[in-house]
């Protein structure tokens, strides 16, 4: 409820929400080019080396972005493709990079049946491995 001086001075002002991914500008994804790639370790109490890459975004600002998946390979001057989504345990990381997109193949080291969408490892390679197998 509004205080007397609150409601004479007029209506609250609404908090303006913060727009957390600003080098993407607004869009879901954007086109870079790798600058650095190397290892990082987690917070506490992870214990890892999780790939990241250093990317100069098509609008000119870099960013620290996550490897996804296991194997890659991401080397200096690949093209890329970065969308939105943080990495909880490495302070600062807030992109990630979409696979099968440019430069950075699909292929694992793995045969990955579920979760495949975020892998980018098409239902065609899946029917391919299981034919192997037959």
């Amino acid at each position: 409820m509004a205080t007397v001086t609150q409601s004479r001075r007029g209506c609250r002002k609404q908090k303006r929400r913060r727009f957390k991914l600003i080098p993407l500008g607004g869009a879901p994804l954007r086109r870079g080019v790798c600058k650095k790639v190397r290892t990082v370790k987690p917070k506490k109490p992870n214990s890892a080396q999780r790939k990241i890459v250093k990317v100069q975004l098509s609008n000119k600002r870099q960013v620290l972005c996550y490897i996804p998946g296991q194997g890659h390979t991401l080397q200096e001057y690949s093209v890329v493709l970065v969308r939105g989504g943080r990495v909880p345990d490495l302070p600062g990381i807030h992109y990630h990079l979409v696979r099968g997109v440019y430069d950075f193949n699909f292929r694992e080291k793995i045969f990955r049946v579920h979760a495949r969408s975020k892998y980018g490892i098409p239902r065609s390679e899946v029917n391919r491995e299981r034919e192997k197998e037959e």
